[in-house]
C-alpha cells in the first residue's frame, strides 16, 4: 500500500501563532503555536508532552519536546522540500517530505 505524507508551514501568520500541518494516511496533525513559547502538546501517538518552538535562521524550526522521553525536531524548509531530523537520546531519525505530484 502506498504510503504518502507531506508536512508544511501555513504562510498565513495569526497575531504571531503559527500552524505546523502534518497530513498522512495514519493520522493528520496540525500544531499550533508562539514561537519561543512553551505549549502542551499532544504527539501522533497520544503522548502528552510541553513543547518549545524556535527559528533558527529564516527557513529552520527547532522543537523540543519534553516529557517521558526529550526529544528535538529540526525541521529545515527549502523551496522543494522539508528535511527532518529527530533525535531521542543516542538515536537519530531523518526524514525528507516532498511534494506529491
Amino acid at each position: 500500500m502506498p504510503w504518502q505524507m507531506w508536512m508544511w508551514r501555513e504562510s498565513d501568520e495569526k497575531d504571531g501563532e503559527y500552524t505546523l500541518t502534518s497530513n498522512s494516511t495514519f493520522k493528520n496533525t496540525a500544531i499550533k503555536f508562539r514561537l519561543g513559547e512553551e505549549f502542551e502538546e499532544e504527539t501522533p501517538d497520544g503522548r502528552k508532552v510541553q513543547s518549545t518552538i524556535t527559528l533558527d535562521g529564516d527557513d529552520t524550526l527547532v522543537h523540543i519536546q519534553k516529557g517521558a522521553k526529550d526529544s528535538k525536531i529540526i525541521r529545515k524548509f527549502s523551496k522543494d522540500e522539508v528535511k527532518m531530523t529527530l533525535t531521542v537520546d543516542d538515536v537519530v531519525c531523518t526524514r525528507v517530505y516532498k511534494p506529491v505530484e
